[in-house]
């Protein structure tokens, strides 16, 4: 017998096990993704929320700074138990839109912001919004793709917004650049079920969950603090 024949034998039971194993473990990773897919989602409530901003800071803020993260039950809208589309989730929470839309006069200025993970998102949250806004209002894409923040820093100061959708980071970034007013600002609504093709929801996407954090702390929470602003988780 050669003397090469133990090493090819070797060889071959190695081959052999990589065929056995490794279609396993692609079945395993599809079975996984398929068991994410396919599982039924918990509503969201706003303890999710405030736990996850607590959790963030936590090595950041001192025990007081954290405190004054925290929002009273009170600063949020109900919940959306997943049995409502975009439009009828609105329609119950803020029953008093087309009346706040006729009085809304201030340029620069919304009465509710939606944000949500992406570009295409928005604009899809944008096409669902139909049944809800009403004829009166009038909506603004609040996000970076293809448009410029000084080109929607100058369509906000030409006329009348009154719902805006978009990305946390370019929301902050009009913010900032006080191309955008909270004055008139009644309701924030998280995109926070959704799942994108990747399973990941708003939250999940590491980047977007750091400007959205980031959002809260600066501008959000205080307003919602004092009062003015409702939060809600969609």
């Amino acid at each position: 017998m050669s003397q090469d024949a133990p090493e090819h034998n070797i060889k071959r039971k190695r081959k052999k096990r990589d065929e056995i194993t490794q279609p396993a473990t692609v079945k395993k990773s599809k079975k996984i993704s398929a068991v994410l897919a396919n599982s039924a989602p918990k509503p969201a409530v706003p303890a999710d929320l405030q736990n996850m901003i607590i959790q963030h800071f936590k090595n950041e803020r001192s025990v007081i700074e954290l405190e004054e993260l925290k929002l009273p039950d009170s600063c949020f809208l109900q919940s959306n138990d997943l049995t409502h589309t975009l439009s009828s989730y609105l329609k119950q929470v803020c029953p008093k839109w087309v009346k706040l839309c006729k009085n809304h006069t201030e340029k620069k200025s919304v009465l509710m912001l939606i944000i949500c993970s992406s570009a295409l998102r928005a604009l899809e949250m944008i096409r669902l919004l139909t049944a809800f806004k009403g004829k009166d209002c009038k909506t603004f894409k609040l996000f970076a793709k293809h448009i410029k923040v000084e080109e929607q820093i100058k369509w906000l100061t030409k006329g009348v917004i009154h719902l805006g959708v978009g990305t946390p980071g370019r929301i902050r970034n009009l913010i900032e650049q006080d191309g955008l007013s909270l004055q008139s600002l009644k309701y924030v609504i998280l995109d926070w079920n959704w799942h994108d093709q990747k399973l990941r929801r708003l939250m999940d996407i590491p980047e977007v969950k750091q400007e959205t954090l980031k959002l809260l702390e600066t501008s959000i929470v205080p307003i919602c603090k004092s009062g003015s602003v409702k939060l809600g988780l969609f």
